[in-house]
């Protein structure tokens, strides 16, 4: 198939999301492009690719998918039903910065027995996520803005057998090499542990780097709003999307990731979305603003209320923090999550709202006060949870707050980590692991389960998934902190 008639195929789909970039790219580029990688996520949240000649992208595989073994793919099908297709979804095609001669278009996947999309497969559900939203008649739209926060490291090594177990993370800007000499000049500016927070270069080392990062986005058709060092240590960075509609911006997300590791890789670096990956300091979050719409007006806008909040985002923000023990089995989903929620570290563990105040779960931002930009911050998710999956959870306990008019309470205007043993007693924070969040997911997920769009079979996959190889490897294996504090009993 041409790319002309690829063109011409997209024109059958209008959308708003359809990115002039990419169809003007592709104008541009009729005898370049010569492939198509065809991009789909798996459970856990990790991309998964192949590639076909874009000879193969005909009218009849759009619509009837490409096959592919659901065996091989986490979470998706036992080998005696492995197989499974992949249809593309024309309106995310973007021209593959990476790969030559190359567009990636993101897709679903379909169960070719039944003809169905898949259950498991998380674009689909936070897809009917979507869909429930128009269906209840509170709102037509979601805009979802998370803000990811990373490292780009120098190098990290780890391994683990019967006899021992270690990583090893270095990085140039790293606290701890002040004294290195490492074959080279040590020239210093390296930020101090939680002072990486907004220093200019040479002690920002990464500015650089992140340019290309952002200048790569807005060329794939990201809207980025700005980028900057985050707190810690060692190569921390945060760069801000602007806010989309819940799929779209996790399709953006996936990008994000992916064009963030490459251009990493690119310069000898390596980036990581793991929530904790340095011992006292900051780990890494994923601040998500949230806000619902309906037919162009904000819902969580009122002139006289708190914060300027309407009271239908008061109650969304009630059914966050109701259900959010149940949330952090899939928004905080790794044993590492748990290593960053923990006080001390701008760690939003507590479940309250507030004004301003990062130390809380839920934040309402007060930077203008424009209705357009009225919107909650749930602060307690971290960027390795799959966001198809997350966006979709956090909106079905947003929507299941307002249907069921919970009350958040009052807000907490005051710094959490220093109030009385009396005041802190009386607030209810985060599960502190992973076995502790999908106990909670497990007894309380009756409200993901409206209008079918995660399944029980979903949830009780994710579950077991989750325990048998994640929680138990973690759980089974010494730690090395145990050799100090327990090999001379």
């Amino acid at each position: 198939m041409s790319t002309t008639e690829i063109l011409e195929l997209i024109k059958k789909e209008p959308s708003r999301t359809v990115k002039t970039e990419f169809v003007e790219s592709l104008k541009r580029d009729l005898e370049r492009v010569k492939f198509v990688d065809l991009k789909f996520t798996d459970m856990p949240g990790l991309w998964q690719h192949f590639t076909v000649p874009i000879t193969e992208l005909n009218e009849s595989a759009i619509s009837t998918g490409f096959g592919f073994d659901g065996s091989s793919i986490r979470g998706f099908k036992d080998i005696h039903e492995s197989d499974m297709l992949f249809v593309p979804d024309l309106k995310t095609g973007f021209t593959d910065p990476f790969s030559d001669s190359t567009v990636s278009i993101i897709g679903n996947v379909k169960d070719p027995e039944t003809g169905e999309l898949f259950t498991r497969d998380p674009r689909y559900i936070a897809q009917k996520a979507e869909s429930y939203l128009k269906e209840t008649g509170i709102a037509d739209v979601a805009y979802y803005g998370p803000e990811l926060e990373f490292f780009i490291f120098d190098s990290i090594r780890y391994d683990q057998k019967e006899n021992f177990g270690y990583y090893y993370i270095d990085s140039s800007e790293g606290s701890w090499n002040t004294g290195t000499e490492n074959g080279s000049p040590n020239l210093g500016y390296k930020p101090k542990f939680k002072e990486g927070y907004f220093p200019v270069p040479p002690t920002d080392s990464l500015q650089n780097i992140r340019n290309e990062i952002v200048e790569t986005m807005i060329k794939s058709g990201i809207g980025v709003e700005c980028h900057h060092h985050e707190v810690a240590t060692a190569g921390q960075c945060e760069i801000d999307m602007g806010y989309s509609s819940l799929v779209r911006m996790a399709d953006q997300t996936m990008m994000y990731k992916y064009i963030i590791k490459n251009i990493a890789r690119k310069h000898g670096k390596t980036a990581t979305f793991m929530p904790k990956p340095l011992f006292n300091d900051n780990g890494s979050g994923m601040h998500v603003h949230q806000s619902l719409w309906k037919q162009g007006k904000n819902l969580f806008y009122d002139k006289d209320g708190y914060a300027l909040l309407s009271d239908t985002a008061k109650y969304y923000i009630g059914g966050l923090l109701e259900h959010a023990s149940a949330l952090c089995g899939l928004i905080a989903p790794t044993t590492n999550s748990y290593k960053r929620l923990v006080p001390g570290f701008e760690a939003p563990v507590n479940l309250v709202y507030s004004k301003r105040n990062r130390s809380a779960a839920v934040r309402i931002p007060i930077y203008h006060t424009s209705d357009k930009a009225k919107r909650i911050e749930f602060r307690t998710p971290d960027p390795s949870s799959n966001v198809y999956l997350a966006f979709a959870a956090m909106l079905m306990a947003g929507l299941d707050g307002i249907k069921r008019k919970v009350d958040p309470g009052e807000p907490l205007d005051k710094d959490i980590y220093h109030l009385t043993k009396e005041e802190a007693t009386a607030i209810k924070s985060v599960p502190s692991s992973l076995g502790e969040s999908l106990n909670a997911l497990e007894e309380d997920h009756k409200f993901l389960l409206a209008g079918n769009v995660f399944t029980q079979d979903m949830i009780d996959t994710w579950i077991d998934y989750k325990r048998t190889k994640e929680v138990d490897p973690v759980r089974l294996r010494p730690h090395p902190w145990e050799y100090h504090l327990y090999f001379d009993i």
